[in-house]
């Protein structure tokens, strides 16, 4: 097998991998790095409810440091295949630009660090001054439950202690070396749920409909900011994203409404102390009159953020030797699987453009993967200098 960062990505990419399904993609790394001499697992984890979910953690090295690579190999769907340019699982290239689902988000950041880390074993006579791993799950874009968060732990169970990690998400805005994600804004989904009296339209004053009810919470919750931001993290903010009353008919006045919601917070909040402000600003809108009340999902997505340090300084220095550009520090867009790694050791996120990430035509630059293989080597160079 080619071991350069391009032939490794269209490895992945010819692979569909949709959540949950593997497709081959794990068995490409788990050859790459078996073959270097990594001591590579293959895992599964189940879940109730859940599909069941393949993994890979390969580590070469028994001392410290440890740094980690982590990714995800599973992609959203392709959509309309028929609207893609080239096939979404082709691994086409053409003028200098890799084609695929999960070009960009996130197989060729994976493609990226295994090049780089082979290269360096190759550069070494195949040793490390250290240890270097990958985590590397099958369930990042979908729910999220038996990936990243169960192999850490399976992991750590091991015996396993990590010292910094890389994420390989698409962190950069418009150009390689622009942007470091440091940490993330916690994400928190409930439903509101306003209680009437179903009757009949012609006769309102026997009923109690809760469709203006819920219209007003609606208003009163989106019109009052959650807070104004914070040194690190912008605002958070609440968007409803459907509003449903299951009813039918015409002339029936139904019996309740709900209002689906995310928010995503910042660290002003936690999640408790978010749900609370939550229910009292929906008691105070509702008054006396609406009977209203919250049901909260489950949620594993809490805000964090990493402290820079040396190692977010040993990064930059890698991105500038290569671009020529000081990345800003970073806490915006949605979550990642650093919020399970950040109860572990500290992680950053550095990856590629992420401008076509669940795109038609999702796409990378072959110039950028090169890039991004010479910033993760110039990372291993020096954190094990």
């Amino acid at each position: 097998m080619s071991t350069d960062a391009l032939s490794i990505a269209r490895d992945l990419l010819r692979c569909p991998s949709v959540t949950p399904a593997d497709a081959g993609a794990l068995g490409v790394l788990e050859k790459l790095l078996g073959d270097a001499g990594f001591e590579v697992h293959r895992v599964t984890f189940s879940e109730p409810g859940a599909a069941d979910i393949d993994n890979l953690y390969a580590r070469i090295g028994t001392e410290a440091p440890h740094i980690t690579f982590a990714g995800h190999t599973d992609v959203v769907p392709a959509g309309d295949e028929a609207a893609w340019s080239h096939g979404a699982f082709a691994g086409d290239v053409k003028d200098g630009m890799l084609y695929g689902r999960g070009a960009v988000d996130m197989k060729g950041g994976i493609a990226c660090s295994v090049a780089a880390v082979l290269e360096y074993l190759a550069a070494n006579g195949g040793k490390v001054k250290g240890s270097i791993s990958f985590l590397i799950t099958g369930d990042e874009e979908d729910i999220a439950v038996n990936g990243t968060i169960k192999l850490l732990q399976w992991a750590a169970d091991r015996g396993e202690k990590f010292d910094h990690c890389v994420l390989g998400e698409p962190s950069n805005v418009n150009e390689m070396g622009d942007t470091i994600k440091i940490g993330r804004r916690g994400s928190q989904s409930g439903t509101i749920i306003v209680d009437g009296v179903q009757g009949h339209v012609a006769y309102p004053h026997r009923a109690s409909n809760p469709v203006p009810d819920i219209a007003a919470l609606i208003v009163a919750l989106s019109s009052d900011p959650l807070d104004k931001g914070t040194d690190h993290f912008q605002p958070s903010n609440l968007e409803f994203t459907s509003v449903d009353v299951g009813n039918p008919a015409w002339n029936v006045i139904p019996a309740q409404a709900r209002a689906r919601f995310n928010i995503r917070y910042n660290d002003c909040h936690t999640r408790e102390s978010l749900r609370a402000l939550i229910e009292e600003r929906v008691t105070k809108a509702s008054g006396n009159r609406i009977k209203a009340h919250v049901v909260w999902e489950p949620s594993n997505a809490d805000v964090f953020r990493t402290r820079p340090g040396p190692f977010t300084d040993l990064v930059i220095a890698a991105i500038e030797d290569v671009t020529g550009r000081k990345p800003e520090l970073n806490t915006g867009g949605g979550t990642s699987d650093a919020r399970f790694i950040t109860h572990y050791c500290p992680v950053l996120e550095f990856g590629l453009v992420g401008q076509t990430m669940h795109q038609i035509d999702e796409r990378t630059p072959v110039s950028d993967l090169e890039k991004l293989t010479k910033i993760y080597r110039g990372v291993l160079d020096r954190y094990f200098a």
